[in-house]
Parts: C-alpha cells; structure tokens; sequence
C-alpha cells in the first residue's frame, strides 16, 4: 500500500466517523432539546444530522460507492415485474388454505399421538 492509498484511506475512515457522529448528534439533539420543544424543531434536529451525515459521507469513496449501489438497486427494482393484485390475492389465498390445512394436519396428529401415548401405552386416562 503506497502512501497516497493510506491517507486515502485514513481520510475516508475520518469522514465515515464524522458522518457517524453528525447522525448521533442529531439523535441526542433531539433528546436533549425536550419535551418543551415543539415535536417539529426536535424532528428538524434529527434529519439535519442525518442530513450533514449524507452530506460528508458523500464525499468519502465509501459513500460514493454506496450512492452507485443504491442507484444501481433502484434501477433493478424498476425492472421487476410486480404481481397483480389478483395475482397477490391468489397467492395469499393459497397460503392461507395451506395454513388452515397444515394446522388441522398437525391436531390430528398431535392428538392421534396423545391417544396413542396417553390412552393406550401410559394408561393415565382411564
């Protein structure tokens, strides 16, 4: 690793910390400020920490590649072919039949085990 790699990466590690801390600055923000504070300046608070914290991430090779990432990701989701709602409610529906089933299967099996067990090895319910 040559010396330009290593202040690079150092660098990036210190605008990853800031990015963390400017986030948990927000979230004690909004703490701090209490409840007599009206509710929208303590909200206020946390998203521009968390905004400062996108904004200095930005600029590291970490967040850059996660910005790459996430674009990359919501263009793949725009290429999913979603089901239609008759589609969703047929499916539902099935797993729900199959629930419904699987449920009455296991009783009758939990209690052919119990009768089994109980009733005609152990004998304690007669």
């Amino acid at each position: 690793m040559s010396n330009v790699e290593t202040v690079t990466s150092l660098a990036d590690k210190l605008k990853a910390g800031l990015a963390l801390l400017a986030a948990v600055a927000g979230v004690v923000a909004f703490y701090w400020l209490g409840e007599q504070t009206p509710l929208v300046l303590r909200v206020l608070a946390v998203l521009g920490g968390f905004a400062v914290a996108v904004a200095i991430a930005w600029f590291s090779e970490p967040g850059r590649r996660f910005i790459g990432f996430s674009r990359e990701s919501y263009h793949e989701t725009r290429r999913v072919v979603w089901p239609s709602r008759k589609e969703s409610l047929q499916t539902t529906a099935a797993v729900f039949a199959f629930v419904v089933v699987m449920a009455i299967f296991l009783f009758v099996v939990d209690k052919t085990i119990e009768w089994t067990l109980y009733d005609l090895i152990l004998g304690w319910k007669r």
